[in-house]
């Protein structure tokens, strides 16, 4: 080979060496991430992973299930869990992710929180990470229901109540959700809809708006430092690795995230195949019976918080009834948290552990929330109504009250 051939393939390699490297520019948006943070940071892409685990182990289901409440109960614990070659697998993932799927949402957000990347020009990702959490609620909520079993039943028979507390369309916007008077075929059908069709796409469009608003500004860091990209990626490119603040998102932050995604569906596996019964409620395995209702009706572990938020309240005030009282208080729970960055009114960006008064403030809401989820569990007697009465009442004051307080006299102490 000449050494005019050999410089040739030199240049050719260069050339498609540059073209990747433009490549993978253009796909991380030349993006930089801040070098001081932690394995908390990944639960993002870990996040993405069990959607995308959750989609292709979706389809394999939907190969075999029969929107049809005369079909539905034996396709998933006859059909696709007896004759299926694997497909106890499919259904047991699906159902542990969706689980583990809410886990990794709160440890998400609450990360997000203590480090206060929810203000300072973050507010659109708070805000669209926010509308993926109460999306993802409404497909877990409408794929609970397709298996048909007694507990779908009845959790979509008071689920698809609690929106006939609204004036004046209430009655008329029950029936036109439910199809029928009551929860029934057509209820079943639309449910499925919404689970296989509807809100899929909407999560892959909230998804890519979450990851183009990472974008604007950049990823907030452990101790809230303020950090010039620009310079310090000048740093970095210019081989100064280890004074430089930041790290390329591609290959090092990259390479990152897939050892914890890695390590993390190993334990998701190790459920599906040895605990997947935490995911599954042992009532949901005995069919539907509008005949027969369950001694005590409860959602999933998830929605258990917001649960007993609802029926926390049991006394009227005034004209306003207990039940109309409990249903406004739900609903405030479900988007609360989208408003941070309004609550908190102190616009500097620093972690829990650096705010006092904040940190404590923090951990008091954690507290509560596990507090709330365990009564919300347990069966509706005097006790257990005036506790969740107090933890409810606790909640609603940490973030509208407290929390403005707090970070009012933060602000006024900086000046």
């Amino acid at each position: 080979m000449s050494n005019i051939t050999k410089a040739k393939g030199v240049g050719d390699w260069l050339e498609q060496r540059l073209a990747v490297s433009k490549l993978w520019k253009v796909l991380a948006g030349e993006y930089w991430i801040p070098k001081n943070i932690n394995f908390l940071w990944a639960m993002g892409v870990i996040l993405l992973t069990l959607f995308l685990t959750l989609f292709i182990t979706g389809l394999l289901l939907l190969m075999y299930y029969k929107p049809d409440t005369l079909l539905a109960f034996d396709s998933v614990n006859k059909t696709i869990m007896q004759e299926v070659e694997y497909g106890w697998l499919w259904r047991h993932l699906h159902a542990v992710c969706a689980s583990v799927v809410f886990l990794i949402l709160y440890i998400h957000a609450f990360v997000g929180i203590y480090y206060g990347s929810y203000k300072k020009g973050r507010e659109m990702i708070w805000i669209s990470g926010m509308l993926l959490f109460l999306i993802f609620s409404a497909e877990a909520f409408s794929g609970y229901m397709l298996p048909w079993g007694q507990m779908s039943y009845w959790a979509a028979q008071v689920i698809t109540q609690l929106f006939g507390a609204i004036p004046l369309i209430g009655g008329d916007l029950v029936e036109w959700i439910r199809g029928d008077y009551a929860v029934s075929d057509s209820t079943l059908t639309r449910f499925f809809m919404l689970h296989v069709c509807l809100l899929p796409v909407v999560i892959l469009a909230m998804i890519a708006v979450h990851f183009y608003t990472l974008r604007i500004p950049h990823v907030n860091n452990m101790d809230g430092e303020e950090i010039d990209f620009e310079v310090e990626s000048a740093k970095y490119l210019g081989g100064d690795k280890r004074n430089a603040k930041v790290i390329a998102f591609f290959p090092d932050f990259l390479s990152k995230d897939f050892l914890y995604v890695s390590l993390f569906m190993i334990f998701v596996v190790f459920l599906a195949c040895y605990n997947y019964t935490f995911a599954m409620d042992p009532i949901n395995f005995d069919p539907a019976n509008s005949a027969k209702t369950p001694a005590h009706i409860y959602p999933e572990w998830y929605f258990l918080w917001q649960y007993e938020i609802l029926r926390g309240f049991f006394f009227d005030v005034g004209p306003i009834s207990a039940a109309s009282i409990g249903q406004l208080a739900f609903a405030f729970s479900g988007v609360s948290l989208i408003f941070m960055p309004w609550f908190d009114r102190n616009s500097v960006v620093a972690p829990a552990h650096k705010r006092g008064a904040f940190f404590v403030w923090f951990w008091v809401l954690i507290i509560d929330l596990i507090a709330l989820t365990i009564v919300g569990k347990l069966p509706l007697n005097m006790t257990t109504q005036v506790i969740g009465f107090i933890f409810s009442i606790l909640y609603i004051a940490l973030v509208v009250v407290i929390l403005p307080i707090i970070t009012i006299k933060e602000r006024k102490a900086m000046k």
